[in-house]
């Protein structure tokens, strides 16, 4: 009885048990959906969302080079987040919540330590990231990081805490790195727009053909042609 009512007075385990005390009632279909989206499909969302995102801004005429290097950094730095979260998770050693309370319904095991969501951090990451680009793109990534954090803890994986620290790891690792980040980026991806990987950089649309004559360049040619006779 002390144990439980020590749960209800912490405001980490009361959430924990509200959200995940909905799998309770689910039809198994659901749980199933949410298990599935929480371990693989908002993480490939996350990554698609990159790709668009490239394709998109590839197609713009003046600053595609470095809105590309943009999005190559939400992608940097998800994966820095990721190297980030396992000296985080050895430093702070917290037992997943179902190894330490009682009565939750557990949907997915997973081994480690709890703190800091993985998963949060990542996509955290890709959408700060990416919203420094599109802000389009990058709502529709927070939305799916928000998703993310509801579904550790829906299935019983991860305190709210986690959660929060994991959205806290992935926009820090994303905002406080972007500056120098996006500036070395730039530079590179300038480069290749010049070279012969420039469709990775700039869409054919956007990049004039060599020796080719626009219309303009037409007109022109053809009055100073007539001056000329």
């Amino acid at each position: 009885m002390a144990k439980v009512a020590g749960d209800s007075a912490n405001p980490d385990v009361s959430l924990l048990r509200g959200v995940n005390g909905l799998s309770g009632h689910a039809p198994r279909g659901v749980d199933r959906a949410v298990e599935w989206a929480g371990g693989y499909g908002l993480v490939a969302l996350a990554l698609v969302l990159v790709v668009l995102c490239w394709w998109r801004v590839a197609r713009r005429a003046e600053d595609a080079p470095a809105a590309v290097a943009g999005v190559l950094w939400s992608a940097l730095a998800a994966g820095i987040a990721l190297l980030l979260d396992l000296p985080i998770r050895a430093l702070v050693q917290r037992p997943r919540p179902y190894l330490d309370h009682d009565g939750l319904h557990v949907l997915v095991h997973e081994g480690g330590y709890s703190f800091v969501s993985v998963r949060s951090a990542v996509i955290a990451a890709v959408a700060v990231g990416l919203f420094t680009v599109s802000r389009r793109f990058g709502a529709v990534a927070l939305l799916a990081a928000l998703a993310e954090g509801f579904c550790d803890i829906y299935v019983g994986t991860h305190y709210p805490t986690d959660v929060i620290g994991g959205f806290a790891l992935g926009t820090a690792t994303a905002l406080l790195l972007t500056a120098p980040a996006v500036a070395l980026l730039t530079a590179l991806t300038t480069r290749l727009a010049r070279g012969r990987a420039s469709a990775l950089v700039r869409s054919p649309r956007t990049v004039p053909a060599a020796g080719r004559i626009g219309p303009r360049e037409v007109r022109h040619s053809a009055t100073d042609k007539d001056l000329a006779a």
